[in-house]
């Protein structure tokens, strides 16, 4: 079979990016690590002839599978399937690791457009159930796991957006963390798990949405995304560690959260008096602009 980790027969897994596919970040060091473990792995990307797509055949072509997907289209979807299916056979899939790339421009939410809400719910979070949908019967097959990353902010479906302006990104993610929570209680009966990753700030290439209206307002917040590139940690490993432990384990968790501050939040929301969190939460907003 086809799944990441195990036993002899969970060998394969599918890991997909939503919009910068697995071409670098968390994609391209969790399709190597599996490799490197001996693990079949087909890699989702949108660019099959990108450089990144092009290291990842390189690096080890008998056991990682570049496929072209841009997984808000529902036709890639299906092929893929169908390619995946041939090469399995009757075997199951082992483990899905959904991981969207999509962040809106960093503004307030009185700015933001609906076109380009919709445009982040789309990739961020539909596209992961439309993806975990089409697979769910192989992975079933299996008896296998299914990964979703979201954000901490996930951990309480209603902390507020502090990290400079991208509370749509993280409500996006939240949704995605939830429909992964009701996934995991009804997949229960199959035998199949279904964790979460909730990180803290990592530096990736994620892709940054800016509509030709925002870049103005860009030029007027000149140190939000120097900001933003400040918080964040480029040492990706403690998700890629958490995201193997998910798949291969013998004992998963639901939920992990890698990162030391990913518990900060959280317990803050969870512990203050929403007056005064909501007095932290506009000082670190004032302080990031």
């Amino acid at each position: 079979d086809h799944l990441l980790f195990g036993t002899i027969w969970r060998d394969s897994v599918l890991q997909l990016r939503a919009t910068s596919c697995c071409d670098s970040g968390f994609g391209h060091g969790l399709a190597l690590r599996l490799s490197g473990l001996g693990m079949q792995v087909f890699a989702g990307v949108l660019d099959s002839e990108g450089d990144g797509a092009k290291k990842l055949k390189e690096w080890d072509p008998e056991r990682i599978a570049v496929l072209q997907m841009d997984v808000t289209n529902p036709e890639h979807i299906a092929q893929v399937k169908e390619t995946i299916n041939k090469r399995l056979g009757q075997k199951g899939l082992w483990g899905l690791v959904n991981n969207a790339g999509l962040l809106l421009c960093p503004v307030d939410a009185e700015l933001q457009s609906t076109s380009s809400l919709r445009r982040l719910m789309e990739v961020n979070f539909l596209s992961a159930v439309t993806v975990t949908q089409t697979f769910l019967p192989l992975i079933r097959k299996a008896k296998g796991r299914v990964v979703g990353v979201s954000s901490l902010a996930g951990k309480s479906n209603n902390i507020p957006g502090v990290v400079c302006f991208i509370h749509t990104f993280e409500k996006s993610l939240v949704s995605l963390a939830c429909f992964c929570r009701v996934l995991r209680l009804e997949m229960l009966q199959w035998g199949v798990h279904v964790a979460v990753i909730q990180p803290s700030g990592f530096k990736t290439s994620m892709e940054l949405l800016i509509e030709p209206i925002m870049l103005i307002l860009i030029l007027l917040l000149p140190s939000v995304l120097d900001t933003m590139s400040q918080a964040t940690k480029q040492d990706m490993s403690p998700v890629l560690d958490c995201i193997e432990h998910a798949l291969l384990s013998t004992h998963p968790r639901p939920l992990y959260c890698p990162g030391k501050s990913a518990w900060l939040l959280p317990f803050l929301y969870t512990h203050l008096p929403t007056a005064t969190f909501d007095r932290f939460t506009v000082r670190v907003r004032n302080i990031q602009k």
